[in-house]
Parts: C-alpha cells; structure tokens; sequence
C-alpha cells in the first residue's frame, strides 16, 4: 500500500548482543508496496515466510486500493454483490469507531481526495478551490453504513481509503498467527507499524526507535528516543516521509477531511502506543490531522493511549510533549 515508513525497528543490535539460546528467527519480505521484518524465538525452529506471505496477500485481496481486484476497489467502484470478508469489516468498524472519538479528523471517505492530490493510486488532478469543493460533498463517514454483510452508500461517489491504519491491521493479524503457532516472544514490524510481545532470548526487552522527523523520502532517520515494547503496537504518523512540493510549498499526504486540503499545522510526528496495533495505526492519523492542541485535549481524555508528539515551535525547533505514562516505556538512545 505505500503508505508510509516512519519507524525503524532496531535490528542491529542482534548482531552485538551475544546469545546463550538459539538466535531469533528473521522472516523478511514484500508487502502491500512496502517491506516487512518480523523476528521470533521458536525453539522448533519452524520458518513460516510461506504461510505468513499467503496471509498478507488475502489481506491485500481485502483492503488494498491499489489491487484492482480487492474488496475495497469492488466497493469504490460500485460493484454489486459484492462479497465482504473479516478484513474489511473489522477495517470498516474500527475507522467507524475512529471517526467518532475523533470527531471525523480520521477519515477513510477522504480517498477522493487523496487521489485528487496525487498521494493515491489515482491520477493526480488539478487543485482549484471549486475541485475542492465539489469533492467534499461526498466526503464525510456518515455517508455510507455497513447493514449486516453489505456497504451502503448515500452517494455512489463515496470512496473508502483504508491504507492510513490496514498496515497497523496487518500487523495484528500476523501477531494472531505467531500466537496460533504457540510463538511467545516476538516483533512484528510491516512499514514501520510494529507490534513486540516477550522479551529477546537474553532476557531484554525488545527495543524500537522512532525517527527524527527530517524531511526524508527514502532513508532512515536518526532516532529521537526508543520504546520498549512487550504486548504493545507502536505507530508513527509524520510529514517528513511521503509528501510532494509545488511552487516551493511542501504538501504533506495527511488530508484534513474537513478542509479537502492537506494538514497545516505544527505537528511534525504522532507515534501511538496502544494494545493493538490497528488502534495505534488509524488515531496516529487522526491525532496528526488535530494539530497539537486538540491533540493534547484528546489525549487527555484516551487514557488507553500513550503518545509522543513531536512538533516545531515558533523559532523552528523541535518540541516533544509525551503522555504522562509513556516515560515507563522509555530506554535511552545510543
């Protein structure tokens, strides 16, 4: 999907730290138009690439937009009977569940949008402000309802866009795998969206690092600070990574879906701790489009949430504001 590879699992340090148990196991590939890494202690000793590369390619068959032949691209395009599957639903539940909390900042309906401004499988099209206008009247959640196993929209136009959390989702879905194969001790990372359960095999934590928000398109970033994760699902959301720049003005691929423009605001990075992965993924989104003051409100009241906003202040330097708890989380940075 492309979306966006904001965080750096720190693989590295397996080749430092010495190892009185079997090293961990490295399963690494391609997917949804990104990399993945995903590392487990088994003392079988099983290699799961083929079994894990069938899962992300049903899942890519369920909610990729720029699969032709997914469930999502069916429903874009209108297509009847069209056959939904556990995927997509609990995708569609969960930004439903999103759109709410966040009082619509997180949008999957904006995929027009996105596409209208060239971050989407879509050509990109000329920006006028009438263009932007006319969009938004199909733009809005509350334009279209799951009804038990079938979408319905209030305008065929409505569009559905769920690559801003399905990696987060992935992530999920593969960590559900490795607990079905009895694997305890892992971390699952699928462009950039991670999620890590146990510890390494001597006895540390697994550790992630979050970048510097440097406009960067391609290569990894220095890292700010690094999270320990045991049970929990980390995602970033930033402007530093996929964004275009026309007449000298940078565009960041975040769609405020209120505006039909993308986000203007101070907030460089969002990174979202939570149980889950899919969670972490769609409120990094959603918490990026708020800008930091609405941020830091909403925040304040989703306790079940720790976060790290990275932002510039008013001489251009980089500001950090950190949920109460998140300091537990924290291990310093070599």
């Amino acid at each position: 999907m492309n979306k966006k590879y904001y965080l750096i699992v720190s693989f590295s340090f397996f080749s430092i730290l010495g190892f009185c148990q079997k090293e961990p196991l490295l399963v690494e590939g391609f997917a949804q138009g990104t990399t993945y890494h995903i590392t487990y202690l088994d003392e079988q000793e099983r290699f799961f690439k083929k079994e894990i590369d069938s899962i992300l390619h049903d899942f890519d068959l369920s909610v990729s937009t720029y699969n032709p032949n997914s469930i999502i691209t069916k429903i874009n395009t209108n297509q009847k009977n069209v056959e939904l599957d556990s995927y997509f639903i609990t995708c569609f539940k969960k930004a439903k569940e999103v759109w709410k909390n966040s009082d619509g900042a997180f949008d999957p309906t904006v995929y027009p949008l996105v596409n209208a401004w060239g971050f989407g499988p879509g050509k990109k099209q000329k920006i006028e402000p009438q263009r932007i206008d006319s969009i938004l009247k199909f733009v809005g959640f509350n334009l279209i309802q799951l009804k038990g196993n079938t979408i319905v929209k209030k305008d065929t136009r409505v569009a559905l866009d769920f690559n801003a959390f399905a990696q987060g989702y992935s992530v999920d879905v593969i960590s559900e795998y490795l607990n079905s194969k009895g694997i305890t001790s892992y971390v699952v990372e699928i462009g950039g969206e991670v999620f890590a359960k146990g510890k390494m095999n001597n006895g540390t934590n697994w550790v992630i690092g979050i970048e510097k928000p440097i406009d960067n398109k391609s290569s990894g970033n220095p890292f700010v600070m690094n999270i320990k994760l045991d049970g929990l699902a980390i995602a970033t959301s930033g402007n530093y990574r996929k964004f275009t720049i026309e007449n000298g003005i940078k565009y960041a691929h975040h769609i405020d879906p209120k505006t039909g423009y993308p986000t203007k605001n101070n907030l460089l990075s969002v990174s979202i701790i939570s149980k889950q992965c899919i969670t972490s993924d769609a409120y990094a989104t959603g918490v990026l489009v708020m800008g930091l003051e609405k941020a830091k409100l909403f925040l304040e009241k989703h306790k079940e949430l720790e976060a790290l906003l990275i932002y510039s202040d008013e001489n251009g330097e980089y500001q950090f504001y950190e949920t109460p708890n998140l300091k537990e989380l924290l291990c310093k940075v070599e």
